[in-house]
């Protein structure tokens, strides 16, 4: 037989026994396979709501296979009642014990930029976080910035009539055991103008009291599940006078029985009493909390508890 007959044939065999990556969902994907479609970000990542639309020519993923690895649950936060929504692999981002997974999601009316956070050793589901999308309708530019770290830097900027930049950025970690938190929180514009980030936005929810009190969007105060049944995480922000005198602070709070919790800090001198009764939450400061607040106002409100959506209930 002659030598390039020989050869042809080899390639012919060789090239029917490669089989294409099937990423509907059909079939069952091993983990390897999976991740192999993502390709690695090993520099500084950074993309805004007018071009990441355009960042998606890559393999296209079915939902059924996402599914393999990233619960419906979780998914359904992000595509609701799509029936067809499709994920574009952006890439990933692998540190030693978590994988940083970075996706498109392509639906009928917008798209949206998501990161999926995976176990490194076992590829089993950790959280997640939605970074962008196409379809707030504002003056500003909204975009998405990821270091080494990886930190997730979102922002919003606008030129004004003046040509002043105003911008409000903050910055998102991963920390195992207690999810993604706010590290960075840096904004030029008025508080009543600038969105208030919630730092434990996204910590289990769980506990009997965990979930968000508020009087209105800019005085609130937030719970989370804390290291037990006793604690919890809590955000609180308010604004008092026309908003000219604001209080922040962000701590972990201990139940002294049922009904009553405080929260105190070594070399803090604020303390601040929280009583829980029906659906509402009573907070009263009793230290000097000055470090956290104007002059002008206190830790002393009353928040009534919000229902919670069916998306959070999912999670």
């Amino acid at each position: 037989m002659p030598k390039n007959l020989c050869f042809l044939i080899f390639i012919t065999l060789f090239a029917c026994g490669e089989k294409k990556l099937d990423l509907t969902g059909a079939t069952a994907l091993k983990p390897k396979d999976f991740l192999s479609v993502f390709p690695l970000i090993s520099n500084n990542y950074i993309a805004a709501d007018s071009n990441f639309t355009k960042l998606s020519d890559s393999s296209k993923i079915g939902l059924k296979a996402i599914n393999q690895f990233i619960p419906d649950s979780v998914t359904v936060k992000y595509v609701g009642k799509e029936k067809s929504p499709i994920f574009y692999p952006i890439g990933k981002i692998i540190k030693e014990k978590v994988t940083y997974l970075i996706l498109n999601i392509v639906m009928k009316h917008k798209i949206e930029m998501v990161v999926f956070v995976l176990d490194t050793k076992s590829n089993h589901y950790l959280a997640s976080k939605f970074l962008l999308d196409n379809s707030t309708q504002d003056d500003y530019v909204h975009s998405i910035s990821i270091n080494k770290e990886p930190t997730f830097l979102l922002s919003q900027e606008k030129t004004s009539k003046d040509n002043l930049v105003q911008f409000s950025r903050s910055g998102w970690v991963y920390t195992l055991g207690e999810g993604f938190m706010i590290v960075i929180n840096d904004s030029n514009e008025s508080p009543s103008k600038s969105s208030i980030i919630n730092p434990i936005d996204t910590l289990a929810r769980k506990n009997k009291y965990s979930a968000d009190y508020a009087e209105d969007k800019r005085n609130f105060i937030s719970l989370r599940d804390g290291k037990n049944n006793s604690t919890y995480n809590f955000f609180m922000h308010f604004e008092k006078n026309e908003g000219t005198c604001i209080g922040e602070l962000k701590g972990e709070l201990k139940m002294k029985d049922a009904t009553h919790g405080v929260y105190t800090f070594n070399g803090d001198p604020c303390i601040i009493n929280f009583i829980f009764e029906d659906n509402q939450i009573s907070v009263k400061e009793t230290g000097s909390c000055g470090n956290h607040r104007g002059i002008k106002c206190f830790f002393d409100d009353q928040f009534i508890r919000k229902k919670e959506s069916k998306n959070k209930k999912m999670k």
